[in-house]
């Protein structure tokens, strides 16, 4: 089969491989047919990052717990990808919620659905994974689950780890469902269920997607007033077509740096998806008493400072960690169904899936290759 392989900074090559095969009667093997560019991977696609991280290791500025992710991690080659929508083309004999031709979403973690930590919604922590993370698209150093850019795929745990797609749903819509989509769910979604209409602040960057994600879901959701900034025009004004009142910075701005929201009072949620030590920095400031932050960015320089002094003055709570898709799926799910949200809005390419190896090389903010199912 075809395989979609990340070799080094700047390239991709289509590989032939051996297909997966059904391992375990609960595995499934699906045939991705839509699948997306998720937002970390830029960081290995356009540098060399495996090499920046060994040398930042090596003298002490990148924190030494990068190398649970291996001793060379991002290094290529490795199969591609961890954002996908697929068919089910093969089950175990003891999948009995999918059957060949069910059309659903792959969460790029790997869990089991029934350990302690799912069962909390830590889908991407899952107790019974061998390693700290375990997932598609990394190859060795998160376990081999191969990537999502491939004829085959192989799925373990199906009954509890696929979603379904909703028939009046368009799969090229739900490309980052994945991983992207549910990751900015989480930084907004259960905060305004919770308060309704609160203010929102998003700190674009370099989580380009995630951001938008966010404030798009914002807006549908009903908060009273969602604020966007970022220093990319692009994307602020994608931003203010998704309903945000979007705003151009520099990491200059006097506000910025003294923490002054744009909203009086600050914000009850905010999202820092800059990936910059002044985004999260605002984030935080920016909050109103009780408020809570979340950063879907990797920090990995030693000693990231955080303005832990306001927050315990402010009563702030501050969150990061891996995405946990499969605990929030249904939701999105529920939102995308409603015509509220629109993820496709974000998306910037839709490209052809045999020109997977150039497109996701391009600039934008997201990237999606696609290609007739198989039936």
């Amino acid at each position: 089969m075809r395989q979609l392989t990340f070799v080094k900074k700047g390239r991709l090559e289509w590989w032939d491989v051996a297909e997966p095969r059904v391992e375990a009667p609960t595995d499934a093997l699906v045939r991705p047919f839509v699948a997306s560019r998720c937002d970390g991977d830029s960081i290995f696609l356009f540098h060399d990052f495996s090499r920046a991280l060994s040398v930042g290791a090596a003298l002490h500025v990148i924190d030494a717990h990068v190398h649970a992710l291996g001793d060379k991690p991002f290094a290529g080659p490795f199969p591609y990808g961890h954002e996908c929508v697929a068919e089910v083309v093969e089950v175990g004999e003891q999948v009995s919620a999918f059957a060949p031709g069910d059309v659903v979403i792959v969460p790029w973690a790997v869990s089991c659905g029934v350990c302690a930590r799912c069962k909390r919604g830590l889908t991407s922590k899952c107790e019974r994974n061998a390693h700290p993370v375990s997932g598609y698209g990394f190859g060795p150093s998160t376990g081999g689950w191969g990537g999502m850019m491939s004829d085959r795929l192989r799925v373990p745990y199906a009954d509890r780890m696929l979603v379904r797609v909703p028939a009046d749903i368009d799969p090229v819509s739900l490309a980052s469902a994945s991983d992207n989509i549910p990751d900015a769910w989480r930084t907004v979604g259960p905060y305004l269920l919770a308060e309704p209409g609160a203010p929102v602040l998003v700190v674009g960057g370099q989580a380009k997607s995630i951001g938008l994600f966010a404030a798009a879901i914002a807006v549908a959701l009903g908060s009273s007033r969602v604020d966007y900034i970022d220093t990319d025009a692009g994307r602020v004004a994608l931003a203010a077509s998704l309903g945000a009142n979007a705003t151009q910075v520099t990491a200059r701005e006097r506000w910025l740096r003294k923490g002054t929201p744009l909203h009086a009072g600050g914000y009850a949620v905010a999202v820092d998806a800059s990936n910059h030590r002044w985004g999260v920095d605002y984030a935080l400031r920016a909050l109103a008493p009780g408020g809570t932050a979340t950063s879907v960015g990797f920090y990995l320089f030693q000693g990231t400072p955080l303005p832990l002094w306001q927050m315990y003055l402010n009563g702030s709570t501050f969150r990061t960690g891996l995405s946990n898709p499969r605990a929030d799926l249904p939701a999105v799910l529920e939102l995308v169904a409603s015509g509220r949200f629109q993820p496709a809005k974000v998306t910037t390419r839709v490209a052809e899936w045999d020109d997977a190896a150039e497109a996701l090389l391009e600039p934008g903010t997201k990237v999606v290759v696609a290609r007739p199912r198989s039936g």
